[in-house]
């Protein structure tokens, strides 16, 4: 009996795991208002989230959460009718610019003291980047590099590896955690080639950065042929912000390499682009279609704007219209380093990219 009731409790669990997935749109149509909502509560509560905090009042810009809104919430505005950035991009960009303003002053987001070697460098590299991501992507639509962002990348060319192996990349967050935290320093490095490339007033151009630019761009080309099949999509975005990283074969190679993991239904998985990964508790990964995987490489062939990629790239789309969750508005996702039920805080973190990154791929397809 007992056997039996326990059987039921895993079929009942299940089933409530992957309900963001099951209620999603019949109407193959998407709503930007409804993944804003997602967005901008799933922000406000990492913001006063107790764990998020950090000294002078600020708080962890995550990858998973705080960076890739401030990507796909500005991607929004359009669609709304905004006419500037809604009241938690404002406090996000805030945070950000006060501890690039106080880079000196502040704590890094993890120290060696409590967390172990070398995890001051490791966070002050990711910190870097990101905060230089996040004010650089602010800047673009008005066509000019503000003071603050432009402080932020100084901040950034300063932690760049210049000797060794590392030569040229930076330290990165290490937690064992896939895909941003697990031996992800390639993903990283890609990270600030996108923001290098993004910046207005022809900031990849400029002088003064070319030899960090020249070490960056060896570095990413030396170590692509052992990255995984989701840093390799990093990259080919990163390759075009950045002209010459990239041959148009060697384009083409992350291209059909990635095309080829495209599932039955038109999506992809984030399991088949970290293909080695295995959970902390040993649960199996989740193989079906999902918004990060899908929403990334959707918004990466569309930058690269690869001719031979359309077809595919239109299947990405039209599974990215219908797989928005109809309840509150997210496409989902889940962890690929232990099971979480998709309805707690912990477990939306990979659908919180998720949805930033199917709106980008969506409202830059229009």
């Amino acid at each position: 009996m007992q056997n039996i009731r326990w059987k039921i409790w895993l079929f009942a669990a299940f089933i409530l795991a992957g309900s963001a997935f099951a209620q999603v749109s019949t109407t193959g149509e998407w709503s930007p208002k409804a993944a804003a909502a997602y967005l901008d509560t799933r922000s406000s509560w990492w913001m006063s989230w107790p764990k998020s905090a950090r000294d002078h009042e600020t708080f962890c810009v995550s990858c998973h959460t705080v960076a890739p809104y401030a990507l796909g919430r500005a991607a929004l505005r359009g669609a709304l009718g905004e006419q500037e950035p809604s009241a938690n991009e404002q406090k996000i960009l805030a945070d950000v610019t006060k501890r690039v303003r106080m880079w000196k002053e502040v704590e890094p987001f993890y120290a060696d003291q409590t967390s172990g070697l070398p995890k001051t460098s490791e966070s002050r590299g990711t910190e870097s980047i990101l905060d230089a991501l996040i004010l650089v992507w602010n800047d673009v639509p008005s066509g000019k590099l503000s003071a603050d962002a432009r402080l932020a990348l100084d901040n950034m060319w300063a932690l760049q590896l210049k000797s060794g192996e590392m030569n040229g990349s930076w330290a990165w967050l290490q937690f064992h955690n896939a895909p941003w935290e697990g031996d992800s320093q390639y993903y990283g490095t890609t990270l600030a080639a996108i923001v290098i490339g993004s910046a207005p007033d022809d900031y990849k151009s400029e002088p003064a950065i070319q030899t960090g630019l020249n070490r960056l761009k060896t570095w990413l080309r030396k170590g692509m042929d052992a990255q995984t099949p989701a840093d390799r999509v990093a990259l080919l975005w990163a390759s075009a912000k950045i002209p010459g990283l990239l041959t148009e074969d060697q384009q083409k190679l992350i291209i059909d390499q990635t095309l080829a993991k495209q599932q039955a239904d038109g999506g992809f998985s984030i399991s088949s682009l970290i293909p080695a990964w295995k959970r902390k508790d040993n649960t199996p990964v989740d193989t079906r279609s999902d918004g990060y995987a899908t929403g990334l490489i959707a918004f990466a062939l569309e930058q690269v704007g690869a001719s031979q990629a359309q077809p595919a790239l239109n299947r990405a789309l039209t599974w990215l219209r219908g797989n928005q969750n109809a309840g509150d508005g997210r496409w989902a996702a889940s962890s690929l380093n232990k099971h979480r039920e998709l309805e707690s805080d912990a477990g939306r973190f990979m659908s919180d990219a998720a949805t930033a990154y199917a709106v980008l791929a969506l409202e830059n397809a229009k």
